[in-house]
């Protein structure tokens, strides 16, 4: 990753110098306090922390008439839910399509290029694009957001402008690297060797009409993980299997707006942890979220994110009697309610506050990870508010 970073700082450089007007960029300067109260999953022992920061630097590069370069560098704080320190974001090669056939359009990226099957997933990096800090964490899991924010390979978009609707079709293969912490995170600390994205495969359609009054959408994910231990490791050789199915809806009016998404996600482990483990489970679960405008600089949200991690064991009764107590019943599912309130306070300047009430803690760790049972209680809280510039 170093190296990335060090390839993208020279690139940017390079850029610079030249002052040519070709190149453009941007960036966003974000700082706020949080907590988790009763849980793990941002802090521990109930403790406030300013660990919640975001730096990016972002360009975009024009080469040619059709072929550019964007990328970003991003230093984040999130607590316990992100490893701290920097990464590179996405750099990739933006290479637009002749027009095609039937009004179409096309471009292809490579190298690494944003996810932009779902909802959020390309603008989850920037913090004044998010409407809470905390996405919902059925779809934008925390533990897995720098594997899900972008992979490392070829994606192609088309597009069509039709007179009464507007056509996207997306898709991407490609594969993330996975560094110790989220090993750790998914595996726990025991895990002495290494785990491998083998790819990830996904596709997705949206459309929208001219009015752009709404939106629609499903997306597709495959994706193979394999696990390889050290010599001296407590666990064995092994794997899992995910394949995730999604819906995703907007409705845009003229002082308020509704989103949500769906998905359906199958799971299939074995090794690990005993030569004959082997476990098969299909995740359910969604969020829908109601914004309002008061005015142009104020605006107020409500949201409900619901996640359960199998849908044959939707209490985690199952769970709890399989692992003999200790994994507790209400790490099998996880709901949450959402308040939040943002405020323009200047051109470029924005504070932002949201507060979630949560029953449930399948989100809050890795399940994969055996020893849950300290991380959260059945009843939690968390809370954040964040001051953000963007030049």
């Amino acid at each position: 990753m170093k190296k990335y970073i060090a390839f993208a700082l020279g690139l940017v450089s390079s850029c610079v110098a030249n002052a040519q007007t070709d190149f453009t960029w941007h960036g966003y300067i974000s700082q706020g306090i949080t907590q988790s109260k009763d849980s793990s999953f941002i802090t521990d022992d109930n403790n406030v922390t300013g660990e919640l920061t975001e730096i990016g630097l972002n360009g975009y590069y024009q080469l040619a008439e059709n072929i550019s370069i964007a990328g970003q560098i991003n230093y984040l704080e999130g607590g316990n839910r992100f490893e701290q320190g920097a990464r590179l974001d996405y750099l990739f090669v933006d290479w637009k399509l002749p027009d095609l056939p039937g009004g179409w359009r096309g471009k292809v990226h490579a190298g690494r290029f944003k996810n932009t099957h779902w909802l959020y997933s390309s603008t989850r990096d920037v913090p004044q694009t998010r409407y809470t800090s905390v996405l919902p964490q059925s779809v934008y899991f925390d533990g897995f957001r720098d594997v899900a924010l972008g992979s490392n390979g070829i994606l192609t978009s088309f597009s069509h402008y039709g007179k009464a609707y507007t056509w996207e079709l997306n898709w991407s293969y490609g594969r993330s690297n996975i560094n110790e912490s989220q090993r750790d995170f998914l595996l726990g600390s025991d895990a002495k060797g290494k785990i491998k994205q083998d790819f990830v495969h996904q596709a997705s359609v949206f459309v929208q009409p001219s009015s752009m009054t709404w939106k629609i959408g499903a997306s597709w994910l495959n994706s193979d993980f394999s696990y390889t231990p050290s010599h001296d490791d407590n666990l064995l050789s092994g794997g899992a299997k995910i394949e995730r199915f999604m819906l995703s809806a907007q409705y845009f009016a003229e002082n308020w707006e509704v989103s949500a998404e769906l998905l359906r996600e199958k799971q299939d482990s074995r090794g690990l942890f005993a030569p004959d483990f082997n476990e098969n489970r299909t995740g359910e679960g969604g969020f829908v979220q109601f914004r309002y405008l008061f005015n142009h600089r104020i605006s107020g949200l409500m949201g409900y994110d619901t996640y359960i991690n199998d849908t044959s064991d939707s209490d985690g009764k199952i769970l709890e009697a399989s692992t003999g107590g200790l994994i507790p019943a209400y790490f099998g599912y996880q709901d949450t309610y959402t308040v939040g309130l943002r405020w323009d306070i200047a051109p470029k300047w924005r504070l932002q506050g949201e507060y979630h009430w949560v029953e449930g803690a399948t989100r809050v760790v890795s399940l994969l990870n055996r020893d849950v049972a300290s991380h959260a209680d059945k009843h939690w809280e968390m809370w954040s508010i964040q001051l953000m510039y963007w030049f």
